[in-house]
């Protein structure tokens, strides 16, 4: 069995103390196979909260794969945000912005999906989808799983939420390279699904989790949680720990069985 802890949107620059040293003594007692972080580890792309951001990651267990955030590009500083948009991200946290992870059981395809020319939005490359054939077509017996910042799926009862841009054209070859676990942040809420009712067109289920605010104050009718994912190669559970006050505990979980090539639902609800 493998664990990842999924964490996301740290907006490091408006950080919650407590929360920070809670998140970091809790995974450090429990170290995951992987730390995933899905991107806006800073809320302003400055140099400080970069800082910041790159000493708690410091504080985490290894290995750990990171993608930006669009909360990484500069906002205000035109010039860094078209000229040098990641020069700060490359600087104080990983000079590869779309990292690969690998051992026996999982392959970890990351994926940079910020933009410069967007102020939130983003989307994947058609060389980031070229990279993905690559990346997932050599890959046998092991679970294959990308990460990216923006979401894939949209919250439930909130369709009219804006997905990664040219995920029409990377399901297909996530659906014929047998992806099965894709992870992601950006809207600051934990949730997880299946992606065929959103992609009709592929042929197979897998499954899209999405994670909260790990330890910044800017959450959004939810508390400061990270998923907790438990991978078989049969099985995925999705545990959300949330902050409550004094420390993280479980709050729902969510766990999908294989059967065939599919991922079907076998539990949703509060953790047993």
């Amino acid at each position: 069995m493998r664990t990842i802890a999924h964490l996301s949107d740290l907006h490091f620059g408006t950080e919650i103390s407590p929360v920070v040293d809670a998140l970091s003594a809790e995974l450090n007692e429990r170290p995951p196979s992987l730390i995933v972080v899905s991107g806006d580890l800073t809320q302003r792309a400055r140099r400080a909260q970069f800082s910041a951001a790159r000493d708690f990651l410091a504080r985490l267990p290894q290995p750990q794969l990171v993608v930006p955030g669009n909360h990484d590009i500069p906002l205000f500083d035109i010039f860094r945000r078209f000229l040098a948009p990641l020069r700060r991200y490359r600087h104080f946290i990983r000079e590869d912005v779309n990292p690969t992870f690998s051992d026996e059981e999982l392959h970890v395809v990351g994926l940079n999906t910020a933009r410069s020319f967007t102020w939130k939005n983003g989307r994947i490359s058609r060389a980031q989808i070229d990279c993905l054939d690559r990346e997932l077509s050599v890959i046998r017996n092991r679970l294959k799983i990308v990460v990216t910042h923006h979401p894939f799926i949209p919250p439930p009862h909130d369709a009219g939420i804006e997905l990664v841009g040219r995920a029409a054209l990377a399901i297909p070859l996530l659906d014929r390279h047998g992806a099965d676990l894709l992870l992601a942040g950006h809207l600051h809420r934990g949730y997880a699904g299946d992606i065929r009712p959103h992609y009709p067109s592929s042929q197979r289920s897998f499954v899209s989790v999405q994670a909260g605010t790990a330890v910044s104050g800017r959450t959004r009718d939810e508390p400061n949680a990270y998923n907790w994912i438990e991978l078989t190669p049969d099985r995925i559970r999705i545990i959300i720990r949330a902050w409550n006050g004094t420390h993280f505990a479980p709050i729902r979980e969510t766990i999908y069985e294989r059967r065939d090539t599919n991922w079907s639902p076998l539990a949703d609800g509060a953790p047993s």
